[in-house]
């Protein structure tokens, strides 16, 4: 028996795009050719949207591969959030998703179901969708997004560095091509997220990527039935039974308990008893419990634009390495967060 198809698939890949890559890099107007060059039709292709940013440059890339030459993509990404994933199935060179959130996608995506446009293997949990990345839907093309890779090849995903290590070590030592967009090349990089190793090609865009700021709420907009419930929660859940972890999710409901904690939570005596260890993104509408010293830790699934600053320059409270940025890791947090 033969027991390196894989190892073959992969050699034939990276010959195709050799033509039009210097070394790893690929330019900026090259992109299309390159996909041309590494995606077949069948491939499961994992383009990078999570909860927060999305390889767009690519995403507006893949909607232009030809149907006629390239059909029935299996996407595998953990959220649909920009009007190109689904293009991919209204054009018809994607048939099959699997995948854990479609918020703003979601309605669009139910009506292309409904036409039989696209095939849902499964709505997992996140923690399901990464774990299969790594036994039964391991990625033929991987794309990603980065703030920056340097001349070797080493990538710098920054505070929003979220799942790009856990797809990238998925598809490369399943013989899939890993490939990135980058918003820059640098001489040094603050810290290598993902060794050069393990990244096929870059594209250098000299652009932002998309990333939503998700847990930045308006005090302004939380009710009064909230921030009774917040208080209801302060004084029924959290005291009695001296809740110190927690995975707050998003929304003015949790927003009016973190606000709460430095006001109504010194008032019930609280400080240093509960709600000390967080999962969660930097909310801004935990800053008053940090600078009245209710939190001690922080572990982030993500990064928050508009933050980083902040969290840049209290590193006691975040996951701050020597370099002086936050690393995030979506798959650890959800893990922290059970």
């Amino acid at each position: 028996m033969k027991f390196d198809h894989l190892l073959d698939s992969y050699r034939s890949r990276t010959r195709a795009a050799a033509s039009i890559a210097d070394g790893k890099f690929v330019a900026k107007e090259n992109a299309l050719a390159l996909l041309n060059a590494i995606v077949r039709s069948g491939d499961r292709v994992c383009i990078e949207g999570d909860n927060q940013k999305q390889a767009d440059f690519f995403a507006r890339e893949l909607v232009r591969l030809d149907p006629a030459k390239v059909q029935h993509l299996h996407m595998t990404q953990s959220t649909v959030v920009l009007d190109e994933h689904l293009d991919l199935f209204r054009l018809g060179i994607a048939d099959r998703l699997d995948f854990a959130y479609s918020g703003p996608q979601s309605k669009a995506l139910y009506r292309l179901a409904a036409e039989k446009k696209v095939k849902i293997g499964a709505i997992h949990t996140y923690l399901e969708l990464y774990g299969r990345y790594f036994v039964d839907l391991y990625p033929q093309v991987a794309i990603l997004a980065a703030e920056a890779c340097d001349e070797a090849g080493n990538i710098f995903t920054g505070n929003n560095t979220e799942d790009s290590p856990t797809i990238a070590e998925a598809t490369r030592f399943k013989m899939g091509i890993v490939v990135v967009q980058a918003k820059q090349k640098l001489a040094q990089l603050p810290r290598v997220d993902i060794p050069a190793s393990w990244v096929d090609f870059i594209v250098v865009t000299d652009e932002d990527y998309h990333l939503q700021p998700l847990f930045t709420r308006d005090p302004g907009k939380i009710t009064n039935q909230q921030i009774l419930m917040a208080m209801m929660a302060l004084k029924g859940i959290y005291r009695p039974y001296g809740v110190q972890a927690l995975n707050h999710g998003l929304g003015y409901a949790t927003a009016a308990i973190e606000l709460l904690l430095p006001t109504y939570g010194e008032q019930l005596g609280l400080k240093g008893k509960i709600a000390t260890r967080w999962v969660l993104n930097p909310h801004p509408t935990l800053i008053p419990a940090i600078e009245a010293g209710f939190v001690e830790h922080v572990y982030a699934f993500g990064g928050e634009p508009g933050m980083e600053d902040y969290v840049q320059a209290r590193p006691d409270i975040f996951a701050i390495g020597p370099d002086g940025f936050m690393r995030s890791n979506r798959c650890c947090a959800h893990i922290a967060g059970l």
